[in-house]
C-alpha cells in the first residue's frame, strides 16, 4: 500500500512539474519580466498540493513538499525558493500540529540553502540539486531524530521519508533537464533551418550574378547546372550549352586532359586545379583556370564535381613578363657559384703552367689543361643557354637526363654549402612532352631553395619514379629548417617569400610552368625536419 501511495504522489508531482514545460513548448510566450516571482508562486502551489496528498502509514505522515523547494532553489535562486518554502511551511502548519519543530526545521533548511547558494553560483543546476539535497539530508537528521527526538527508534521511517524526497528531486531534475535539452535542440534546429535557407538564398544570388563560371558535373560527365555567367563569358546561350555540352567548346588539345582530370578526381577524391581553353561564339579561344571540387554523397562516394572557372587571359600575359624577369634573376644568383667553379680550374691551370715553366720540360699536363678548359666552357655554355631567351617548343624530353644536368649545374653551389645530392630512380625511361628550358628552370628553383634552406649543409634526396595514371613523380627532400604548416597554402603567391631577400616569383613561376605542362606540385613540411616537394608530370604516350 505504501508503494502505491508513493507512486501516486510521484506521478502527480511529475505531472505538476511537466505541465508548465509542455505548455511552454507549444506556446511561444515572451519571457516574463517577473519570472522568478511566478516560479516561486507556482512552486508554492505545487508544495501545497503535495502536502494535501500526504498519506499516513502506521501513524507516520509522508509528503515530498521539500522536493520543489530544492528544485526551485537550484534552478532559480533563493528568492523564488523562499517563496516556495513559505507556501510549503504554511500548508504544513495548517495540516498538522507540532509547529515548533516544523518552523525551526524550515528556518534551518532555508538559511542553509541560502548560504549554499552563495558558494555554488558557478555550478550547474544538477550539481546544486545534489548539494542541496545533501544539506537537507544532514539538517533533517540533526533536527528530527537527534534534537527533537522524533521517532528515534524508527530509523526505517526516516529512511523511507528521505528516499521519498530524493526520488521526487531526481524525477524533477530529469524532467527539467530533458526539457532544457530538447528546447536547446529545437532552437538549434530552428536556427539551422533559417541559416540553411539564408545560405541557399545567398549562394543562389552569388551563383546567378558572379562573373566566374560555375558548373556541376556528374559521374557520366554530363552537366546538370551551368551558371548564367557562361553566356556572358563565351557568348553561347545556356540552353544551347546544356543541349550540346561544354566539351564541344573545349580546345581539341585540351579535351583529353580535361576528361582525364575529371575521371581522376572521381577516383582519387581530391580537388584539383586545371587550365583549359574554351571557344567563344565569335571564334577566338579564351583561357580559363578551373578549381574543381568533388562533392561527396552517401558512403563517402563522389557523386558530383563543382567546377569554378575564371578567365585568366590577361593574367597569362602578365605571367609571361614575370617569367622572363625571373630567368634573369636566376642567372644573376647563379653567377657567384659559377664564378667560384671557374676559379677552381683556373687555379689548377695556373699551378700546372707555373710548374711547366719551372721545369721547362713536360707535356704530360696538356690533356689535364684541356680538360679543365673544356669544363669551364661547358659551365659557361650552360649559363649562356639559361640566360638567353628561348622560343617555347614542346619536345619529348627525358626527365632523368634533365635532372642530372641540373644537378651538375648546381654542384658548385652545393659543394660550397657542404651539400650532397642523392639521386635515385627506377630503371625505366621517363619521357615527357615539355619545353626543356622551362622544366630545367623549375628544378633549378626547387633545388636552389633546398640548398638555401640548409646553411649548415646536409643531403638533398631526389627520387624519380612512375606514379599512378601514367605520371612521372619527382620527389625532392631536404634536411632544412622546414616551413610552418599554416604557410604552405600561400606558397606560389606572387611576391610572397619566406626568404629575407626573396621576391616570391620563383615558386610562382614553377606553379605556372607545371600547369602549362598539365603537371602539379605539392609540399609537405615540418619545422626542423625538412621539406618534401613532389612534382608530377604526365608521361608522353
Amino acid at each position: 500500500m505504501v508503494l502505491l501511495d508513493y507512486i501516486i504522489n510521484l506521478s502527480i508531482f511529475s505531472l505538476l512539474v511537466s505541465t508548465p514545460l509542455v505548455i511552454r513548448s507549444f506556446i511561444n510566450l515572451k519571457p516574463l519580466k517577473q519570472v522568478h516571482l511566478g516560479v516561486g508562486l507556482y512552486g508554492g502551489i505545487v508544495s501545497v498540493i503535495l502536502v494535501m496528498l500526504s498519506f499516513q502509514q502506521e501513524g507516520y505522515s509522508y509528503d515530498i513538499r521539500y522536493a520543489p523547494v530544492i528544485l526551485v532553489f537550484a534552478y532559480f535562486g533563493p528568492v523564488p525558493g523562499i517563496i516556495t518554502g513559505i507556501f510549503a511551511l504554511t500548508s504544513r502548519l495548517f495540516s498538522s500540529g507540532h509547529w515548533t519543530p516544523a518552523i525551526i526545521g524550515w528556518t534551518t533548511i532555508i538559511i542553509g540553502f541560502c548560504l549554499i547558494h552563495l558558494y555554488t553560483k558557478h555550478l550547474t543546476a544538477v550539481k546544486k540539486c545534489i548539494i542541496l539535497y545533501g544539506a537537507y539530508l544532514v539538517i533533517y537528521i540533526i533536527n528530527v531524530p537527534i534534537i527533537f527526538n522524533a521517532f528515534r527508534d524508527k530509523p526505517f521511517f526516516h529512511f523511507q521519508y528521505l528516499l521519498f524526497v530524493m526520488l521526487g528531486v531526481i524525477i524533477g531534475v530529469l524532467l527539467i533537464e530533458s526539457y532544457v535539452k530538447l528546447h536547446r535542440l529545437n532552437n538549434r534546429l530552428s536556427d539551422m533551418y533559417k541559416l540553411v535557407e539564408s545560405s541557399e538564398s545567398k549562394y543562389r544570388l552569388i551563383a546567378e550574378n558572379t562573373s566566374d563560371l560555375i558548373m556541376l558535373m556528374d559521374k557520366e560527365q554530363s552537366i546538370s547546372y551551368l551558371s548564367p555567367s557562361h553566356e556572358i563569358a563565351i557568348g553561347f546561350p545556356i540552353n544551347d550549352l546544356e543541349r550540346s555540352g561544354l566539351f564541344t567548346l573545349v580546345h581539341p588539345d585540351d579535351v583529353t586532359m580535361f576528361r582525364h582530370s575529371i575521371m581522376r578526381m572521381f577516383e582519387q577524391k581530391e580537388s584539383q586545379t586545371m587550365e583549359f581553353r574554351l571557344r567563344h561564339k565569335e571564334g577566338h579561344w579564351i583561357e580559363f583556370e578551373s578549381r574543381c571540387m568533388p562533392v561527396r554523397g552517401e558512403n563517402e562516394a563522389i557523386e558530383n564535381i563543382v567546377l569554378i572557372s575564371r578567365d585568366i587571359s590577361e593574367r597569362k600575359k602578365s605571367e609571361e613578363i614575370l617569367l622572363q624577369s625571373e630567368k634573369l634573376s636566376i642567372v644573376g644568383e647563379l653567377a657567384a657559384g659559377v664564378a667560384h667553379e671557374i676559379r677552381n680550374p683556373l687555379t689548377t691551370i695556373k699551378g700546372f703552367v707555373q710548374l711547366y715553366k719551372a721545369e721547362n720540360s713536360s707535356i704530360e699536363y696538356n690533356d689535364l689543361l684541356l680538360s679543365e678548359l673544356e669544363r669551364i666552357e661547358a659551365i659557361t655554355s650552360e649559363l649562356l643557354t639559361l640566360g638567353k631567351p628561348q622560343a617555347i617548343q614542346l619536345d619529348r624530353t627525358n626527365v632523368r637526363e634533365l635532372i642530372e644536368n641540373t644537378l651538375e649545374l648546381l654542384s658548385p653551389q652545393a659543394i660550397m654549402n657542404n651539400i650532397q645530392f642523392n639521386l635515385k630512380f627506377e630503371e625505366t625511361p621517363f619521357i615527357v612532352t615539355a619545353e626543356k628550358n622551362q622544366l630545367k628552370q623549375v628544378f633549378l628553383n626547387i633545388l636552389k631553395n633546398a640548398i638555401e634552406a640548409m646553411p649548415n649543409g646536409g643531403d638533398v634526396h631526389i627520387h624519380l619514379n612512375k606514379g599512378l595514371l601514367d605520371e612521372c613523380v619527382i620527389s625532392i627532400q631536404d634536411q632544412g629548417c622546414g616551413i610552418p604548416e599554416e604557410l604552405l597554402p600561400r606558397l606560389g603567391e606572387p611576391f610572397y617569400s619566406l626568404k629575407e631577400k626573396g621576391t616570391g616569383l620563383g615558386i610562382m613561376i614553377c606553379h605556372k610552368i607545371l600547369k602549362q605542362h598539365h603537371g602539379s606540385i605539392t609540399y609537405k613540411s615540418q619545422i626542423q625536419q625538412g621539406t618534401i616537394v613532389e612534382i608530377k608530370l604526365p608521361l608522353a604516350s
